[in-house]
């Protein structure tokens, strides 16, 4: 994927943040971090049916790409769940809701995975309260069957970049409706692009917000490689930028510096370019619903990849940290009409597709691995 005139201009011009949220982060040529996307290669590559659920489930969607997930492997037919605290993100995210769903990303697509080789998985969600694991999972062979969407698993992305102007057909929208409430009439569509615009536009200019991103940068593909998750900006151009001193977390972290701002920009626009929305709405807000939100949110990403569609997370409006407060109400005010909870927002429609995003190895995703046979 290449970067604009626009934003070339601006990395020129002074440093950026975000250009893989906003459609750079290109990889190509000599610069590719192989190694911090060499577990997409690897997925199923594993003796135990278990590791190789494992190794698909590590692909799915997740917050900043914290890949917060941690497995023991116990027994002869047990997965216990545990999300890693250190992969926390305090500040946006303080409650840790946006991480259990993705949480809830990561079991499903382990479950749709091991239902391709005939395994159904039980499980048994925080069986020890909140504070506990967030799932024990134990396979049972021949209690599965293959699920037509685990076909759009290699495919599916979490788009970063504009959206086209072609609109979402009608039948093609409700073949998503048993996932997500889907808008694509006009003045709904114009209303959720305003509070998207503004809540992005409100953690930009939270310093704190702000930073907290920026600290997740992982700029080149040395540092890609060595640290497969967060932000990841790779590709010829961004390491030279870098290798000048145009692409620095100083200058990503400052908020009048003109690439920032044309980073900042271009986000708003590939909002107001989406022509419809995925809304995901929940009678309450507990961790349970928070599981079951993230697991019908991958099956909605694969859903979209196989009808050729692109979906791109808007979390920003959903944020529980005080400066988002009366967005945040704003927005329930407007789509949980009967005393719900919204815990997920996306941007829906057809672009090109996004790269690969790197992903830590399954080995370094579990406990006790080394006693693993």
């Amino acid at each position: 994927m290449s970067l604009s005139r626009r934003k070339t201009l601006a990395l020129i011009g002074g440093g950026t943040l975000f250009a893989a949220a906003a459609g750079a982060g290109t990889f190509v040529t000599t610069r590719t971090p192989h190694k911090a996307l060499a577990p997409w290669e690897m997925a199923g590559d594993y003796d135990d049916p278990r590791l190789r659920a494992l190794s698909y489930a590590l692909l799915a969607p997740n917050p900043h790409n914290r890949q917060p997930w941690l497995a023991a492997v116990e027994r002869d037919d047990t997965i216990i769940l545990h999300r890693d605290p250190a992969r926390d993100l305090p500040v946006t995210d303080p409650f840790g809701r946006q991480l259990t769903i993705g949480m809830g990303c990561f079991l499903e697509l382990m479950v749709i995975a091991a239902g391709q080789e005939g395994f159904g998985v039980e499980t048994d969600l925080f069986p020890e309260g909140e504070n506990g694991p967030v799932a024990v999972c134990r396979f049972r062979d021949g209690a599965g069957q293959p699920d037509p969407l685990f076909a759009h698993v290699m495919d599916r992305r979490s788009h970063k970049a504009m959206f086209t102007d072609r609109s979402v057909p009608l039948e093609v929208a409700q073949a998503l409706v048993p996932y997500a409430q889907i808008v694509t009439e006009g003045a709904e569509v114009q209303t959720l692009q305003r509070i998207g615009v503004v809540a992005w536009e409100t953690e930009a200019a939270t310093q704190a917000a702000w930073q907290e991103s920026v600290d997740l940068l992982r700029i080149g593909k040395s540092e890609i490689n060595a640290q497969p998750d967060g932000i990841d900006l790779g590709g010829p151009m961004m390491e030279t930028l870098a290798a000048v001193g145009l692409l620095t977390r100083e200058a990503a972290a400052d908020l009048d510096d003109p690439g920032t701002k044309g980073v900042i920009q271009e986000t708003t626009d590939a909002i107001n370019s989406a022509p419809a929305f995925a809304v995901q709405v929940s009678q309450g807000n507990s961790r349970v619903e928070q599981i079951e939100v993230g697991r019908r949110w991958l099956r909605l990403n694969l859903a979209a990849t196989g009808a050729g569609l692109a979906l791109r997370p808007i979390s920003q409006a959903l944020q529980e940290y005080p400066e988002m407060a009366q967005i945040y109400a704003e927005i329930h005010q407007d789509l949980a009409t009967e005393g719900g909870t919204d815990l997920m927002l996306g941007l829906l429609g057809y672009g090109a597709q996004t790269p690969r995003t790197p992903r830590w190895p399954l080995e370094t995703r579990l406990r006790d691995a080394g006693t693993l046979s």
